[in-house]
């Protein structure tokens, strides 16, 4: 991999940087709030003007209102006939991440049932299924809109939004108490109070913990991105037997999980299935004997119960922070189903910009208020402001990077073009090389020491046939230009590679430069084809204004560094008219054949000598290629131009069994106009030929800068 020089601007028939563009980046923030009375009913009857809200202490312009009255269905009908599939089964879940929505969720409750199936034992998924099971029977109302999802090895949408008993019931039933895959937390490499296995050692599992508890915290918040989409109150409901923390990594997981509820107004009621639970000193009857003095100091005991508390932390942090309940150490499972259908009866959604503008991810601290003395209101306690591109540490830029490279919707803030050419190495792997171009003006520069410098992230993924991965790019480039050059009129150029097997892929390749954060993307299909059956084997051509020298063993494996010297692709094709021309391309396997002047010569020789015996041994013809090939410039059906033909007798690339054929053609004697140039190969002994072109525009000549006038 190389980061060529800035390279001179050229024009393109794309969209330069000159497009306007409109972007929005204030962001909404919605707070729930339900209001009751005295005596505890519901208050239906209060306006916008009613309310004050304030953020860290200062009032904010409440920009929406809206009232969910999801009581009005529920007496809108007879239950039976409502909760019945009326609304069919919706597509938030199962939609992409940017499409709307096919659900009417007006005045519906919005409830997810998530189990997290991925370390409970077989009772416990038993015991959270049929509690399900047992609401949606008997408690479900005509309001309710339920999906479900579940967490086992991979995360399942098994049912989208519906209010469908039967569906849900089908999907509830699906469930066995096989589904848990035993992600339960191992030990941390200490024996004492440990059962006994007869194992010869305990081992540490704590980068096994961090991971676990990662996993199930991601799937958490990867479901935020789905239900963000519908601006009405959404409750979760976690069928879980406790997340346990280890390290800062899971914190920061569990920070990015209740964020991005916040902001998709989720609200996370918590379930610790494992319901009452009793810590016997010597251990459960079902687990072995204890390691250790433990079970006879108490050490145990307050072990487990410090193991149980910490499990069930993140789980009541996830729903504090969200505005949800935990339930814990109770065998009254449907609870839950109970407080969720209380907090989402009839709510108030408030909606603002906050007036502080930075976007630093602190946390900020709400409060509502009302003008009536007499009602007390529930609402959550704050959230964490999103953070821009100056406030994001090491590890969350690259989570930013992973995150763009898998989007559906690239982003297009700057402009990046891309080139691809192939050159076989054997028969069956191929080097592609790959040209990024992103234009100067779009890289803001920070003079430095005399240089304009400025840094720019590379990433880039190559899927055979658009699904497996085959290769992964990931650079950090760095800039430094004289300040006496103009910076705003280069190109900056990546150059990289792959070496792959002849089938189709698809690239895609982010960058980011890394003064403001802005991102491009790029995505192409490449087909490397499999020349075994070519009738003439040819590699791409590779047409360049600029070589530029190559120090050390850099890109060794690359085709257009030769002699220390690389072949910069110009990917646009637009050239100046005092700049060259360098094409570079590669015929590999030609035929050899009996050198015919070779053969002249000896029969020349031979008739010239009066005696055969006289005459001196006529030399045996050698058998060489003969691979000629020229270049031709076209405009319209007029050939305007055509190089001097060049042959090869030898194969110049023996380790790759290629001839390499590097043209350098002068450009001043051509006009400036669009041409089209042609290739023309042909393996002479074999009797084949190819004849590839390319569109190539010679612009104008810049104009002379005005001299100065003398003092």
């Amino acid at each position: 991999m190389q980061a060529a020089a800035p390279m001179p601007a050229q024009q393109t028939g794309q969209v330069g940087a000159n497009e306007s563009r409109i972007q929005v980046t204030s962001e909404l923030v919605l707070v729930n709030v339900v209001a009751r009375d005295k005596k505890g009913n519901l208050v239906r009857d209060l306006k916008k003007g009613d309310f004050t809200l304030l953020e860290d202490g200062k009032k904010q312009l409440i920009s929406t209102f809206d009232f969910e009255n999801v009581d009005e269905l529920a007496t809108a009908g007879a239950a039976e006939a409502t909760v019945s599939g009326v609304s069919g089964e919706g597509t938030v879940l199962r939609s992409g991440k940017q499409a709307a929505p096919s659900l009417d969720a007006r005045d519906r409750r919005l409830i997810l049932l998530f189990f997290d199936f991925s370390a409970m034992e077989p009772e416990q998924i038993d015991r959270s299924v049929d509690a399900a099971r047992k609401f949606v029977s008997t408690k479900m109302q005509p309001a309710d809109l339920i999906a479900v999802v579940s967490l086992a090895t991979n995360m399942h949408v098994d049912l989208d939004f519906t209010d469908d008993k039967t569906k849900l019931l089908g999907a509830l039933t699906a469930y066995t108490s096989g589904q848990g895959q035993g992600f339960e937390n191992g030990s941390t490499g200490s024996a004492e109070g440990a059962a006994e296995t007869s194992g010869a050692f305990s081992a540490d599992d704590t980068d096994f913990n961090t991971f676990s508890a990662d996993r199930k915290l991601l799937a958490l918040q990867s479901l935020m991105q789905a239900l963000g989409k519908l601006p009405q109150k959404k409750s979760l409901v976690y069928f879980s037997n406790g997340i346990s923390q280890t390290g800062t990594d899971n914190q920061s997981a569990l920070r990015a999980t209740t964020a991005a509820a916040v902001k998709a107004n989720v609200s996370i009621y918590s379930m610790d299935i494992r319901g009452l639970q009793a810590f016997p000193p010597g251990g459960e009857a079902q687990a072995a004997s204890l390691h250790g003095q433990s079970a006879y100091s108490g050490a145990s005991v307050l072990n487990d119960l410090n193991n149980n508390a910490s499990s069930q932390e993140t789980l009541a942090t996830l729903s504090s922070d969200t505005g949800g309940k935990a339930f814990f150490d109770s065998n009254d499972f449907g609870a839950v189903f109970s407080q969720v259908q209380k907090d989402s009866s009839a709510y108030y959604v408030l909606g603002f910009t906050s007036n502080n503008p930075l976007k630093d991810g602190k946390f900020r601290r709400l409060k509502v208020q009302v003008n009536r003395p007499d009602l007390k209101l529930d609402f959550r306690s704050g959230y964490y402001a999103g953070r821009d591109f100056e406030h994001l540490n090491r590890a969350d830029r690259e989570q930013q990077l992973e995150d763009e490279l898998a989007a559906q919707l690239p982003r297009v803030d700057v402009p990046l073009y891309a080139g691809t050419a192939f050159f076989r190495r054997d028969d069956s792997h191929y080097y592609l090389t790959v040209s990024l171009v992103v234009p100067g003006s779009q890289i803001p520069f920070v003079t430095e020491k005399e240089k304009d410098n400025a840094t720019i992230d590379v990433i880039g993924e190559v899927r055979e046939g658009g699904k497996f991965p085959v290769g992964q790019l990931r650079d950090t480039v760095k800039l430094a230009v004289d300040s006496t050059r103009e910076v705003r009129r280069k190109n900056v150029q990546y150059n990289t590679g792959f070496v792959l097997a002849p089938g189709s892929y698809h690239l895609k390749f982010v960058i980011r430069e890394n003064q403001t954060g802005r991102m491009g993307s790029f995505e192409t299909d490449v087909q490397i084809p499999d020349l075994r059956k070519a009738p003439l084997k040819m590699s791409s051509v590779v047409l360049g204004s600029l070589r530029a020298p190559v120090t050390g063993k850099k890109n060794g494996s690359n085709p257009l560094v030769r002699d220390q010297m690389e072949l910069v692709p110009n990917i646009t094709h637009v050239f100046a008219p005092d700049q060259h021309l360098y094409l570079q391309y590669e015929v590999y396997d030609a035929v050899k054949g009996k050198n015919l002047a070779a053969a002249a010569a000896n029969v020349q020789a031979g008739g010239q000598n009066a005696t055969a015996k006289d005459a001196p041994a006529a030399k045996p013809a050698r058998e060489s290629i003969r691979v000629f090939t020229s270049i031709e410039f076209l405009q319209g059906a007029t050939k305007v131009y055509e190089s001097k033909t060049v042959v090869a007798n030898e194969v110049t690339a023996p380790d790759r069994k290629a001839v390499v054929f590097q043209m350098d053609l002068p450009l001043q004697a051509l006009k400036p106009g669009l041409y089209l140039c042609q290739v023309n190969v042909i393996d002479d002994v074999a009797g084949s030929f190819s004849f590839p072109r390319f569109p190539l525009l010679i612009r104008e000549a810049a104009p002379a800068a005005p001299s100065k006038a003398a003092d």
